[in-house]
């Protein structure tokens, strides 16, 4: 049984190897993303025991995702093949600021039909963290049920649940996106946040204060994710720390955020205090933006422990 098991959506990636518009790169690099899927990758190469709950289509896509995921050794048991419908995919266009556009095609999906019935409540019971994401409440009522679902019957069972806004103006109105964000985090340990998420969510209300309502709630642990700037990390007890963010060269910062909250969680699991959790975290994310695309430049345990011995944690 995984320690740590995710919920969501999963996609195909096509990301372009040159920059310019979608219609103008003829060449683009497969791999894969999706904000959850993103998440459980990245922390089953940090060494975490993991599992993924999602539907695919009975397609190319779907079997590869399936198959990929086993290779990395995360779980597939929970992952169930839709007939009817297709495997998720996104494009990732690069301007010469190397800032990334996203286009979808995710309409219809697969994932879009997870639904409540889909969760296994033993499955969610057996775990130490169940991860989800907003997204996956956006997509589809039916995703968002199922969300709700694992989510409600990880806190029956005392499953700790990591919670991650994910905020996509595209996929909701911003009642809709902010009601779905505060249901969650009424059944949240964790909730992860990015500025952007805060605006969007809470308008001028400063960052801090919207961590503060956080922790004000039912989540152990609010955590502002910064990018270039670290995070920001407060505790229902009044604890908080801010960890500035490790130099590298960043190329790409598509899944940087999820394999944070990844290596966030993972400490926690590993009893790291709050900042120790924040710098690894921080090195997770670091490594993950010197690559390009969601997965493939995700770094190993290992990997991140040398970038740390290496590297002063001080602002690019």
């Amino acid at each position: 049984m995984p320690d740590l098991i995710a919920i969501g959506e999963p996609l195909a990636e096509m990301a372009a190897e040159s920059v310019g518009r979608l219609g103008d790169v003829d060449h683009f690099r497969s791999g894969w993303g999706g904000g959850t899927a993103n998440f459980v990758l990245a922390a089953a190469r940090l060494g975490g025991a993991c599992g993924y709950v999602t539907r695919v289509g009975q397609d190319a896509f779907g079997t590869a995702f399936t198959a990929m995921l086993e290779t990395h050794g995360v779980d597939a048991t929970q992952v169930k093949v839709d007939a009817d419908h297709h495997t998720g995919i996104y494009f990732v266009t690069y301007t010469e600021e190397r800032k990334h556009r996203f286009d979808y095609v995710r309409r219809g999906s697969a994932a879009s039909y997870l639904a409540g019935a889909d969760i296994d409540p033993d499955y969610v019971a057996g775990a130490r963290v169940l991860h989800a994401s907003g997204i996956s409440q956006a997509i589809s009522r039916s995703c968002a049920d199922a969300v709700g679902v694992a989510m409600a019957l990880a806190r029956e069972a005392g499953t700790t649940v990591s919670y991650d806004a994910n905020v996509r103006p595209a996929l909701g109105d911003r009642d809709t996106l902010r009601h779905n964000f505060e249901a969650a985090v009424a059944l949240a340990d964790v909730v992860f946040v990015s500025e952007e998420d805060s605006a969007y969510l809470y308008g001028g209300t400063p960052l801090e204060a919207v961590l503060d309502r956080i922790v004000g709630e039912r989540p152990r642990f609010a955590v502002a994710k910064l990018g270039a700037d670290g995070c920001l990390i407060k505790s229902d007890t009044g604890e908080h720390c801010r960890i500035p963010a490790w130099r590298v060269d960043a190329v790409d910062a598509t899944g940087a955020g999820d394999a944070f909250s990844a290596g966030f969680v993972l400490s926690l699991l590993r009893d790291a205090e709050l900042a120790k959790a924040g710098r690894y975290a921080n090195a997770v994310g670091a490594l993950t933006a010197s690559g390009v695309g969601a997965i493939a430049p995700q770094p190993s345990h290992a990997d991140v422990m040398t970038f740390m011995e290496e590297q002063s944690p001080f602002l690019r």
